[in-house]
């Protein structure tokens, strides 16, 4: 089987980590997000995984290449030299999704993180014979996405309504879906939307299936819902693989921390907290709702909460850091400094407290 994964574009969302790295690049839970997805793929029996990108392929591919023996996966890259949407890249990407079986490919959003139930995914498209099925999630406020409406026995699906004022429905499109090679019959190679043109189409000649996601679902495309989705993939973890997660007297609720970083004496770290490799958080500190990406050091007595800091970077002594501020690569706050909801690009120092939410550029 084969898969490919909408990269897209810049990740301007989640500036300044994406100045460093293309967004699926960037750490979530200790490894690139990506590469959540590969494996996901992987151990369902796909051999090759296509990246639908029109930015730094370069740095992807480089990057993937040491992915692609220690998986066994043939990862490629598709390139658009224009955006061509969500539905577009597929018709570019066609000659390598088609190899003369019948087998269904999969495609998904490269910045959805979730359980990936790919196997019960393949077993209900196979089930119902229809042309596509997309994942659905139920959703708290569905009036701030469009809306999946379905027959709740067989999965069909019947519309999809954008952004409804009343309520119909609390389903929305998951991102991951599971489509026959015709489906590719359907796209002209040019900027196309799968979400608004071609599954409507394939819905309205009766053969789109929608499937309720189990588990949680979240698109960590911006960072409150970065940190929101590490809180659901530690959850998660808790219930799979409880022995990956950190134990001890220091440690409150779900935390994961790699096994070459380093934590000091007295200090409380948790709950919902993700700390990476090589990693030094020396004594006394105190972590919570935070991600702290590689080769960070966080010095004595520092507060962090609600914010994610980017590789390299160091948090001076008695510092605090929270609500929702996002060091880039490289960045240097000193002793005693406060960060309130602060955007601070690559490569910068700051040296005095920063008591309303700005971008330090």
């Amino acid at each position: 089987m084969k898969a490919l994964i909408l990269v897209g574009g810049f990740g301007t969302r989640l500036r300044p980590l994406t100045l460093s790295v293309p967004k699926p690049l960037v750490d979530f839970a200790n490894k690139p997000m990506i590469l959540h997805q590969i494996e996901a793929l992987k151990d369902v029996g796909v051999t090759e995984v296509i990246l639908a990108i029109n930015y730094q392929p370069e740095v992807m591919i480089n990057f993937l290449k040491d992915f692609e023996s220690k998986l066994d996966i043939k990862i490629t890259c598709s390139r658009e030299t224009e955006p061509l949407g969500t539905a577009g890249p597929l018709a570019l990407a066609r000659d390598k999704l088609i190899d003369g079986s019948s087998e269904p490919f999969f495609v998904l959003n490269s910045d959805v993180i979730s359980e990936y139930p790919l196997l019960e995914l393949i077993q209900f498209h196979k089930s119902h014979g229809g042309e596509a099925t997309i994942m659905v999630t139920k959703v708290d406020e569905p009036s701030k996405y469009g809306v999946v409406i379905m027959d709740e026995e067989t999965g069909k699906v019947e519309r999809f309504v954008e952004k409804p004022k009343i309520f119909v429905g609390n389903k929305i499109n998951a991102g991951i879906y599971l489509l026959n090679p015709s489906v590719l019959d359907r796209i002209e190679l040019k900027p196309t939307s799968i979400e608004k043109e071609i599954f409507p189409e394939i819905a309205a000649d009766q053969k789109l299936y929608a499937m309720v996601l189990p588990g949680f679902w979240m698109d960590i495309g911006q960072p409150k819902d970065y940190i929101t989705g590490l809180r659901l993939y530690l959850d998660s973890l808790r219930k799979k693989s409880a022995d990956k997660l950190a134990v001890g007297a220091h440690i409150e609720g779900n935390v994961l921390v790699h096994e070459s970083a380093a934590i000091g004496e007295g200090c409380l770290i948790g709950p919902d907290v993700a700390i990476g490799p090589g990693s030094v958080v020396e004594s006394g500190v105190r972590l919570s709702r935070c991600t702290v990406m590689q080769g960070v050091r966080i010095k004595r007595h520092a507060c962090i909460s609600s914010s994610i800091i980017g590789w390299h970077s160091t948090v001076g002594k008695w510092a605090r850091i929270e609500d929702m501020s996002i060091l880039g690569e490289d960045v240097h706050v000193c002793d005693e400094v406060y960060c309130n909801g602060v955007v601070v690009l690559p490569h910068k120092e700051i040296k005095s407290s920063i008591l309303k939410p700005e971008i330090v550029m």
